[in-house]
């Protein structure tokens, strides 16, 4: 089947975030991040990820071990087979690998990260998707799960859902929306979510701070949040019941420095 001609091509204009995804506007590309956590407890502040608790990032770039939960994620398994993983390096730039895993025992990354950016399913056996947790970390591995987390693919979802962003060098990045939303049922409970900024001086700051009950905070940034390359953007939340369910969203314009 032919590719649809783009009706700028006729002398009209589409919208510019169009442009970007289409790919027609050179430097310049979108990076959506989405972030899961389905059981915040009362009273302990954890990031949007599905590894629950606070995520951080190892002191230095590392080799990581990636393992799963399940003897089915493996080379001929069922379930995952191998992963695509992105990250930054020790010179904070993007750095990328396929992983082919090997159920419950861990294999080193070939390159060291500082951060996990995004980890993705690239080919599955019969059942279509991870059967385990598939974990990307350092330390002693203990049935599949390393001893610090770094990052994570939570059962069947085939896609990392982390509610946390680092921003290349070479690179600055413009936060043009967001949003956190709690799945607390009753009307007593509530939860207090942030967007935190860590800058170069490794100093995190609060950059938005919301309360929700059942309900979706969302962000509109007309004049977008500028964030530096090394700098990162991380959802966090704190809520008022055990057991509660929360999701992230950013939407961030990813824009090529001149002369990097």
């Amino acid at each position: 089947m032919s590719e649809v001609a783009s009706i700028s091509r006729y002398g009209k204009t589409e919208p510019f975030g169009l442009q970007v995804a289409r790919g027609q506007v050179a430097w310049h590309s979108v990076v959506h991040v989405f972030g899961y956590n389905p059981d915040v407890d009362s009273g302990s502040e954890e990031t949007v990820w599905t590894a629950g608790g606070l995520l951080s990032h190892p002191e230095s770039a590392t080799v990581m071990k990636v393992s799963s939960t399940s003897a089915n994620d493996t080379s001929a398994g069922t379930g995952a087979r191998t992963v695509y993983i992105l990250g930054t390096n020790g010179t904070g730039g993007y750095t990328s690998e396929t992983v082919t895993l090997n159920g419950q025992t861990a294999v080193d990354t070939v390159h060291a990260y500082f951060s996990i950016e995004r980890i993705t399913v690239l080919t599955v056996g019969s059942g279509g998707a991870n059967a385990g947790n598939i974990n990307i970390g350092v330390g002693v591995v203990t049935a599949g799960v390393p001893a610090t987390i770094y990052g994570q693919i939570a059962t069947g979802e085939n896609n990392s859902l982390m509610g946390h962003w680092t921003c290349p060098t070479g690179y600055t990045g413009y936060m043009v929306s967001g949003s956190i939303s709690s799945g607390t049922e009753s009307g007593s409970n509530y939860i207090t979510g942030r967007l935190k900024l860590r800058g170069a001086d490794d100093i995190v700051r609060t950059a938005a701070i919301v309360t929700a009950a059942n309900t979706a905070a969302s962000f509109e940034f007309d004049y977008p949040v500028k964030i530096e390359a090394g700098e990162c953007v991380t959802a966090t939340v704190v809520t008022t019941a055990n057991n509660e369910a929360v999701s992230s969203y950013f939407q961030i314009l990813l824009v090529k420095n001149s002369g990097d």
